[in-house]
């Protein structure tokens, strides 16, 4: 069959009157799928006639798909199973029982989608209601946007799907939790060439260095004054003039100090005998 493409029909009208519960769009689609007096598709099977159909109805699909728009999936693989939805929708519609077809077929479609999303799309593995209720959220998200032009309130989800707002926080966290980045995609995706995520997730710990530096100078048993200057040296930053006022000593002092302690870690690193090697 060719790719689903067409325009001849915008449901427009009747998909509206679905969703305001009016029963007025039965004779568009009893009309729409009965192309031979007292027959219907399913009756006749023929391929020709259900590519029409699925032209016809195609409108329909694409506005259902598009309520996902939002969602990691591109338009284009949202609106192919919409269009596999609306297929199935032809080969199980029953002319016969009075309804109408975009009746039938909106539910039908939609159901693929979320089937689709629920079974192919989740990275993050989440409880079924949960998952559920995320994917009605996103699309009251995706109709409310639409109706008041802007991004809807957590309480206006809320009203309208008949949820409390923390059910509805909930879906809202649980979409974005779902969401993973790999770690091999380049930092900035509209350069090529900029380093991938793992190259750059990385970062040194200064509490290693801190505990590192600890452990030596407790090995180098340094007293509290050597470990003070030391510590305002190479932490704080200071230079000896100012170590040397804030301990109320000389520059030359500050000097001595800080050659005895680094001697004495020296020694504790090499293993040549620290001060409490000795004692031992």
């Amino acid at each position: 069959m060719p790719p689903l493409s067409g325009t001849q029909y915008a449901p427009g009208s009747a998909r509206t009157a679905v969703a305001n519960g009016r029963d007025d769009s039965a004779n568009a689609g009893r009309a729409s799928l009965r192309p031979v007096p007292g027959r219907t598709y399913a009756e006749t099977a023929d391929p020709a006639l259900k590519e029409e159909l699925v032209c016809r109805f195609l409108p329909l699909a694409r506005s259902l798909a598009l309520r996902y728009r939002g969602a990691s999936e591109q338009l284009e693989d949202l609106i192919q199973v919409a269009s596999l939805g609306l297929v199935k929708a032809l080969d199980g519609f029953d002319l016969e029982r009075g309804r109408s077809f975009i009746a039938y077929a909106a539910p039908t479609i939609l159901g693929e989608l979320r089937r689709h999303f629920r079974d192919r799309v989740w990275e993050v593995r989440l409880p079924r209601g949960l998952q559920e209720r995320t994917m009605a959220v996103n699309e009251a998200a995706g109709e409310l946007s639409d109706e008041l032009g802007a991004s809807p309130t957590v309480a206006q989800i809320a009203a309208r799907l008949d949820l409390d707002d923390e059910e509805v926080s909930e879906a809202l966290q649980a979409d974005e939790a779902r969401r993973t980045l790999s770690l091999d995609v380049p930092r900035n995706r509209q350069d090529r060439e900029s380093l991938p995520m793992v190259e750059t997730v990385g970062r040194t710990e200064p509490g290693y260095d801190a505990v590192e530096a600890q452990l030596a100078a407790d090995e180098a048993s340094l007293d509290e004054r050597e470990r003070r200057v030391l510590r305002l040296r190479f932490e704080e930053n200071l230079n000896q003039y100012e170590i040397g006022r804030r301990l109320g000593v000389s520059q030359m002092q500050v000097s001595r100090i800080m050659r005895r302690a680094l001697r004495k870690l020296l020694r504790a690193v090499q293993g040549n005998g620290s001060p409490r090697s000795k004692a031992a």
